[in-house]
């Protein structure tokens, strides 16, 4: 059994996205952090950076005690080596794929995420404005190039790479992108949202923090 403590934002979803597919048992404790509920004592103990989200896997590998870890990115890297599922095992696949994952959690996300505050939360400031869309729609067209080809991002397999990706795209029209633009990105898009498990996982949305 694994304790998500989660939110319904771009990291939380990863990881939802990985418990789905996998089909680990798994119990949410939801996070709300419009209510600054990630500075609660008890969750920076298993969270020190204050951010979502979080686990604490009950049966490690090693039948030790409760495992807690926290970082989106590592978070998906320990469940892929915990269940030997979307991690290639191939040398050179997965490294591709841990490529990615990193490119995720160092350009994509947080470009994106700068995006998100400077349109929808801080004030309007044209130069921020412009350089965080422009920064995005240059890390879409490196997807997009990527993707040429491929079904997935690390080749013909569903990975980490891609749940990592796919809920930063979500929000494209928000981030001032158009997928029309990014012909390859659309089909992959396309096809990670058709995927049942995306589908289970983004409806725990409407249980968890339903739209206003």
């Amino acid at each position: 059994m694994i304790d998500l403590y989660y939110w319904t934002t771009p990291n939380g979803h990863k990881i939802t996205l990985f418990l789905e597919e996998a089909g680990l048992a798994y119990t949410i404790h939801p996070v709300n952090i419009s209510k600054n509920e990630q500075f609660e004592p008890s969750f920076l103990k298993i969270a020190p950076n204050n951010r979502i989200p979080a686990i604490v896997d009950h049966e490690p590998a090693d039948g030790g005690e409760p495992l807690s870890l926290f970082e989106s990115g590592a978070i998906l890297l320990y469940l892929a080596e915990k269940t030997g599922q979307f991690l290639p095992k191939d040398l050179r696949g997965r490294q591709v794929a841990l490529q990615w994952l990193f490119w995720q959690m160092g350009g994509l996300g947080p470009m994106a995420g700068q995006n998100h505050h400077f349109k929808r939360l801080a004030e309007k400031i044209p130069y921020a404005l412009k350089r965080y869309t422009d920064e995005t729609a240059r890390l879409y067209g490196v997807l997009n190039k990527q993707l040429e080809g491929r079904q997935f991002v690390a080749g013909d397999e569903y990975s980490i790479a891609d749940m990592a990706i796919y809920p930063w795209t979500v929000s494209h029209a928000l981030q001032g992108q158009n997928l029309d633009d990014f012909p390859a990105l659309k089909v992959w898009f396309e096809r990670i949202k058709a995927r049942p498990a995306t589908q289970r996982a983004y409806a725990l949305v409407d249980k968890i923090n339903p739209p206003k």
